[in-house]
């Protein structure tokens, strides 16, 4: 890709958080129950898709990419959607090994996002907020 191109293609990509919040608020339609109990599954999710993209067969493995990069787009974890394609478009072990490595990063990061935002549904004065 050119460096125009990347520059377009950056300039595509929210800036928002971890979480594009705006995404999520619309995807649950701004029931924060609902954003919660999204948020809970995409958590447990991930855990489960990692641990079968890093353990299983190919087959296996590439469903569980594939799985995570829709449910990332569901929430509004772009970065974790964004990895999960490099890996599913990654060819060559070194290049398969990096991106597993990326979409590792990234999912403990938006999984950290989301603890720190099911902790504030749990403080009352923060969810107003």
């Amino acid at each position: 890709m050119s460096a125009a191109g990347l520059r377009v293609a950056a300039a595509a990509v929210p800036r928002q958080g971890v979480i594009d919040e705006e995404h999520l608020g619309q995807m649950t339609f701004g029931d924060r129950g609902l954003e919660r109990e999204v948020l809970e599954i995409f958590r447990r999710q991930a855990a489960i898709m990692l641990g079968r993209i890093g353990g299983s067969e190919a087959a296996a493995a590439s469903a569980a990419v594939h799985t995570l990069k829709g449910s990332a787009r569901g929430i509004g974890a772009w970065r974790v959607a964004r990895a999960a394609e490099r890996l599913e478009q990654a060819r060559a072990e070194a290049e398969r090994s990096a991106a597993i490595g990326e979409l590792t990063a990234a999912t403990v990061e938006a999984r950290a996002a989301i603890d720190a935002r099911l902790e504030d549904y749990s403080n009352p004065a923060a969810v107003g907020s």
